[in-house]
């Protein structure tokens, strides 16, 4: 039922996106406004499986100004919160966030996005003993140049169910090669989660660090608007991601396809 209703609000999302016939020699607007909708066979942020390596109905709105000036909302379903033991009553299963940012392009061949996210997680819920809820604040950084993209995130408080943990940040090198007119994408990318804080200290002290590194391959091809995708993911994350009752190791290498229409 979850599924359905995100996926509802998703598609209703999507419709209510403008569609203006313009004249041929009107001035382009300066305004854009996108929507997209899209399941995945396993959903996977930074390495980790959400999902417990189920799949996902996932899709959001993005709004972008010619400045360079952009804000969004994306949402999908989620299970890792309640599975991993952070909920002590209640229940939670929508991931719903919410950024803004400016990006552009300078020099030749370089570009920067900078910009504002916050992570929601929809429900009515109690954390449980050791944990806090899971909504996150970062702010992130950019560099590309032409297939490459270095990020930084940074995170400005309790992170993701860890208490205290402001300081926790997330190094990625991305790289995205368009193979030309065949309509397939090949990307590359690496990544490093490091924790900060007491309650991290102290997971680390007992052999259980949640930093880790993950690492991922994938392609994609568009298909009359609709982009396919199958991408490799592997980490080396420690226990702290693996919950053998809910789920198994979060962490493991998994394959994952995905297909996402834009409108």
């Amino acid at each position: 039922m979850l599924k359905s209703k995100l996926l509802n609000t998703l598609i209703l999302a999507a419709m209510a996106v403008p569609c203006v016939a313009m004249a041929d020699d009107a001035p382009a607007s300066p305004h854009t406004l996108t929507a997209n909708v899209g399941v995945v066979s396993d959903y996977i942020f930074r390495g980790i499986a959400q999902t417990s390596h189920n799949a996902a109905v996932q899709g959001g709105v993005d709004y972008a100004h010619a400045s360079g000036f952009y804000a969004g909302l994306w949402g999908s379903n989620v299970t890792w919160i309640a599975d991993s033991g952070a909920v002590a009553t209640g229940s939670v299963g929508v991931e719903l966030d919410t950024y803004l940012g400016f990006k552009n392009a300078f020099a030749e061949d370089f570009n920067y996005d900078v910009g504002f996210i916050r992570y929601n997680y929809v429900g009515s819920y109690t954390p449980a003993a050791t944990y806090v809820k899971a909504d996150t604040d970062e702010v992130y950084g950019a560099l590309g140049y032409k297939w490459f993209t270095a990020k930084y995130s940074y995170g400005l408080g309790n992170f993701l169910t860890v208490p205290g943990a402001k300081g926790t940040n997330y190094l990625e090198l991305n790289a995205s090669y368009p193979i030309a007119d065949s309509g397939y994408t090949v990307a590359a990318h690496v990544g490093k989660q490091t924790y900060k804080g007491t309650s991290a200290d102290a997971f680390t002290a007992a052999g259980n660090t949640p930093t880790y590194t993950d690492y991922k391959l994938g392609v994609t091809k568009d298909i009359s608007g609709f982009v396919v995708g199958l991408a490799y993911t592997s980490t080396n994350a420690s226990p702290f991601y693996t919950y053998a009752t809910k789920g198994g190791n979060w962490g493991k290498g998994v394959a994952a396809l995905s297909v996402t229409r834009a409108f």
